[in-house]
């Protein structure tokens, strides 16, 4: 039997449209119903049985047992409240949860709310460079961590389902705070954005014969830069809303760069390698 009859996802990219697709092939959910204010997109979650029907988020959120926020985070922080205030006026619990890459304001912005027990905040661990709901894949989730923030805030029948949802796309849950949160999602994921974006700037305006990068770039190039196609319309909001911490990180990595430039300077051969010898420590954390 499934766990929700009716789930809801807001947002029907490359998160919102995989979550859709196994939760349902998977048997959590009986009805699958999505948000998506693209036209375009919506018809092609249609066409490629992500959900069964496109709706407006009240009528979505009134109709589903389950609420998911796959949207950047900027327009999650408007869509929450709004969505509590829904559900208040509704029949019965409902739940409501988010799946976006920064907490904190997020967490703030409904503290007060009468229903924020309702309110889970997640964030699955898992990801592409690419967006739309064409991006949505099976197995997306399988393997991969998913943090829970701040769960003694919501209610334990509500988490409870939450871990339910995460076990059935085979995610492995991981308690913390939400400021927490944010301050090592900005070492593991937005800095590697950063310094993505960087770099393929920095070579786009120094190789203007754009021939000889497509030649000349390796796979370990093409690598380094996968994640220079991320949307801009989701790193916007991420970096801007945790700001403090990427800051942080990237004055450390500068800091670092500066140790390497310093030593290629100097053709201090010893210093590099030492620097390569420290950084090769990664190794044994990331196989």
């Amino acid at each position: 039997m499934p766990k929700v009859r009716t789930l809801g996802v807001v947002g029907l990219g490359l998160i919102g449209g995989s979550m859709a697709l196994d939760l349902r092939k998977r048997g959590f959910a009986e009805v699958v119903l999505g948000v998506e204010a693209e036209p375009v997109n919506a018809e092609a979650a249609l066409n490629l049985g992500l959900v069964d029907e496109i709706l407006p988020l009240e009528e979505c959120a009134r109709r589903s047992d389950l609420l998911v926020l796959a949207v950047p985070v900027g327009a999650a922080l408007a869509m929450l409240p709004q969505v509590l205030d829904i559900f208040a006026d509704c029949e019965g619990d409902k739940i409501v949860i988010d799946v976006c890459s920064t907490k904190s304001a997020l967490v703030e912005a409904v503290q007060e709310h009468p229903l924020r027990r309702f309110y889970v905040p997640t964030h699955p661990m898992a990801g592409t460079e690419y967006s739309g709901p064409w991006a949505a894949q099976p197995g997306l989730f399988d393997g991969r961590a998913c943090i829970i923030c701040n769960k003694d805030d919501s209610a334990p029948e509500a988490v409870k389902l939450v871990e339910e949802i995460y076990d059935c796309l085979n995610m492995r849950v991981i308690p913390m705070d939400a400021a927490n949160h944010d301050v090592h999602t900005a070492y593991v994921s937005h800095i590697s954005h950063v310094t993505s974006f960087a770099l393929a700037l920095t070579v786009l305006e120094k190789e203007k014969d754009e021939k000889h990068i497509f030649d000349l770039a390796s796979g370990g190039f093409s690598s380094t830069v996968r994640l220079a196609k991320s949307n801009a319309d989701m790193w916007v909001p991420i970096l801007t809303q945790n700001r403090e911490n990427v800051l942080q990180v990237m004055d450390t990595y500068m800091e670092m760069m500066g140790r390497f430039r310093k030593a290629v300077d100097e053709c201090d051969g010893d210093a590099i390698r030492e620097l390569i010898f420290q950084a090769n420590r990664i190794k044994r954390i990331l196989r």
